[in-house]
């Protein structure tokens, strides 16, 4: 390990990050995807999210025109389709189809979710912050669809690990490698040994 650091400017450089598929759109005719690093969770209760959208990409007057989308977790095998998803306009491509994805209802929410995602997250719009190159979309969380194949069938958890995620780091993507331990798993005492019983 170096001790020795190097001062760069400011920057963006909390890595890694979700790299995910946000939906929306309130009609078929304009659904659209774009791809989305700059999101997370803001609050646990009640729940919520954010998306931090360029004013001048495609998706930006649609979501802030409806108040609604989805934010789709993404896996190794959506890499392609999120990438491209990325760097391509939906002013000029339905990008569903080129990418061979499936729009499908959402629960609550207008905004269609992504079949082949692991977890939709179905958001609707409470406060947008204009903050510079990007706008905050606050977003209140009113429903979560889980593909039942990344449910545990005995404990009813999701397993994440099985659906591969995809992570954004520095410009390039990354499949998430083993689990380390769970939450609160470096403070979790140890069960004792039993004693032996001299006979």
């Amino acid at each position: 390990m170096s001790l020795k650091k190097e001062s760069w400017k400011p920057g963006t450089m909390i890595y890694p990050v979700p790299a995910v598929l946000v939906s929306c759109g309130a009609t078929p005719e304009e659904y659209n995807l774009f791809t989305v690093a700059w999101t997370g969770t803001i609050c646990s209760d009640p729940a919520m999210c954010y998306i931090s959208v360029r004013p001048e990409r495609h998706s930006y007057e649609i979501i802030k025109r409806t108040g609604e989308f989805v934010i789709n977790l993404t896996t190794e095998s959506l890499a392609r389709a999120t990438d491209w998803c990325g760097v391509r306009s939906g002013r000029d491509y339905d990008k569903f189809a080129e990418m061979g994805l499936t729009a499908i209802p959402s629960a609550v929410v207008n905004a269609p979710a992504v079949a082949e995602s692991p977890v939709s997250i179905e958001c609707r719009v409470k406060n947008i912050v204009p903050l510079g190159t990007h706008d905050m979309f606050i977003a209140d969380v009113v429903n979560v669809l889980v593909d039942e194949e990344f449910i545990d069938a005995e404990s009813g958890k999701l397993d994440m690990e099985k659906a591969r995620p995809l992570a954004y780091c520095h410009g390039e993507y990354f499949g998430l490698g083993k689990a380390l331990g769970h939450f609160g798993w470096s403070v979790r005492k140890k069960p004792r040994k039993k004693a032996k019983v001299r006979k």
